[in-house]
């Protein structure tokens, strides 16, 4: 059976028709900043083929100011291996329908941690006992040190 709207399961949009609007999916990642994101289509779609894909606990972390490597990251969680490859190849797939085909990724093969490179935004993808522990979200969540006074 071939999926389609019959079953629940909603068919890819092009980028051209994705909304630039706040969804609550994305609110709910993004907190109340989500219309400040820099790229707000590539996050959009990244985050909706994670929401389709039934990643877990997707978390953005902005990092613009924190790094130059990228404005957001997004970090989701899939529950095995395969789930994890599985998610990456989707996004890969689906990011290169929406012109975004210069993606990197690495770690593949493997698939315990997935880091997929879209140029102003990476996403990592895991498997939860991985995830807990690099803990990324600690890492680059944490607020910076303040300087102490040299005596």
């Amino acid at each position: 059976m071939v999926p389609g709207p019959e079953d629940g399961r909603r068919k890819a949009k092009p980028l051209s028709t994705i909304a630039l609007k706040e969804t609550p999916r994305v609110a709910a990642h993004l907190g109340a900043g989500a219309a400040n994101a820099a790229h707000p289509a590539l996050l959009h779609l990244i985050l909706d083929v994670l929401d389709d894909n039934k990643a877990e606990d997707t978390v953005v972390i902005d990092l613009r100011g924190k790094s130059a490597l990228a404005d957001e990251m997004v970090i989701a969680s899939g529950r095995a291996t395969r789930h994890v490859g599985a998610i990456a190849d989707k996004l890969v797939e689906e990011l290169k329908n929406a012109g975004h085909g210069k993606v990197k990724v690495e770690g593949l093969p493997h698939c315990d941690w997935v880091l997929i490179d879209c140029g102003d935004v990476i996403v990592h993808l895991f498997r939860p006992e991985v995830r807990a522990f690099y803990n990324l979200e600690k890492m680059w969540s944490a607020g910076r040190p303040t300087e102490l006074p040299l005596s």
